[in-house]
């Protein structure tokens, strides 16, 4: 009995350490409920023969895990009477059972149960005995005993244990009272299988959560609130980069709605200047406006013509460059005629070579559209 009491105290002081560093996710009143059956067989400890006398037990049992480490429950078990007595089960055993689990006491509780564990019990209950033609007496019993449980599958649903142990009949022989007697105490090793049911947490064990201390928890406010600064400041940001795109836009569709302007040239001549990438004589998009301000204003003046000359800047070779200068005055006046429909006899182009009307050598890779007002 002493060992029990000793045994149950350093379980408690094992909780209370456990529970200052760990939370437990799944441990509320309708969690960590299990069912069992189980069945083995009973023989007295002392003074019979130990096979010859052993009696087949079966039985229930009802479990609650209140930790990781203690739990209780309630089991019931009859035995089988094989002497020659009318009454099929000779006694009856109901039993309250406290259970320390040793393997989470010494080994620490790492969220999950572990594949094999080992479990203390004891208990006390009340032993009822039938007997054939006489009163039926009744017992006040106890147990102590071990449990070898190995958790099967990946979610734990199930348990096989292997469960030895002693009962004792605690009424004495003759005037001694209530107390623990090997000569009326039997030796009880049974095995079964245990379901566990469902969480609130959705396992059907406790999970760990982790505690913090409240300068964690301010450390982590303080992040939090910066975190939200930051995002108040990236939103900030954001609003005025779309009201700056806004911007663009409507300007950008106020240069689109405008209508093509010619630049004119003091002599009375107008000039629209289409500029190349080097190396290159396709027209980039961004000059398509100088090309349609041209087309226009042939549209606009039937009697107007346009006299395209291209050049190149002075890098490459004489020949390369020739050959440049020509495509660049020829894609001009290609696309005047197929897209804008300008007759071909309103449009002269040539090539001029290298160009030195600018001072920066790659602003001559050009071809200069000059209109002639007409009659």
């Amino acid at each position: 009995m002493k060992k029990l009491f000793i045994l149950a105290v350093f379980s408690v002081i094992g909780l209370m350490a456990h529970g200052q560093k760990l939370l437990l996710d799944g441990n509320k009143a309708m969690d960590n409920w299990s069912f069992g059956v189980r069945a083995g067989a009973v023989t007295p400890l002392k003074h019979h023969a130990f096979f010859p006398n052993m009696r087949p037990t079966f039985g229930l049992e009802l479990g609650k895990q209140l930790t990781p480490i203690v739990g209780v429950g309630i089991e019931g078990l009859a035995a089988v009477n094989t002497t020659a007595s009318r009454t099929v089960i000779d006694q009856l055993n109901l039993m309250l059972l406290g259970k320390v689990n040793l393997s989470n006491l010494f080994g620490g509780y790492n969220g999950e149960p572990r594949a094999f564990e080992i479990e203390a019990v004891g208990g006390i209950g009340a032993l009822h005995l039938y007997r054939s033609g006489a009163e039926d007496p009744d017992y006040f019993s106890s147990k102590a005993g071990l449990n070898f449980n190995f958790n099967l599958g990946a979610e734990k649903a199930w348990t096989f244990a292997l469960k030895p142990a002693v009962v004792y009949n605690m009424e004495g022989l003759g005037t001694n009272g209530v107390r623990f007697n090997a000569n009326r105490a039997n030796f009880e090793i049974t095995a079964g299988l245990i379901y566990h049911f469902m969480n609130s947490n959705g396992k059907r064990y406790m999970t760990l959560e982790r505690a913090y201390d409240q300068g964690e928890i301010d450390e982590l406010n303080g992040k939090i609130n910066d975190l939200r600064g930051r995002a108040e400041n990236a939103e900030s940001s954001l609003n005025d980069a779309n009201r700056k795109i806004n911007d663009l836009q409507n300007q950008l569709d106020d240069c689109r709605n405008q209508k093509p302007t010619v630049v004119t040239k003091s002599d009375g001549c107008m000039e629209s200047v289409v500029t190349f990438r080097q190396g290159k004589t396709v027209i980039d998009k961004s000059q398509m406006p100088n090309v349609e301000r041209i087309a226009n204003y042939l549209e606009n003046h039937p009697s107007a013509t346009v006299v395209i000359k291209g050049y190149a800047s002075p890098e490459g070779g004489a020949k390369i460059n020739e050959k440049l200068a020509n495509q660049r005055a020829e894609v001009v006046k290609n696309l005047l005629i197929k897209k804008y429909k300008i007759s071909e006899d309103r449009i002269s182009a040539s090539g001029q070579g290298v160009g030195n009307m600018f001072s920066e050598p790659s602003w001559n890779r050009v071809s200069i559209c000059t209109l002639d007002e007409g009659k």
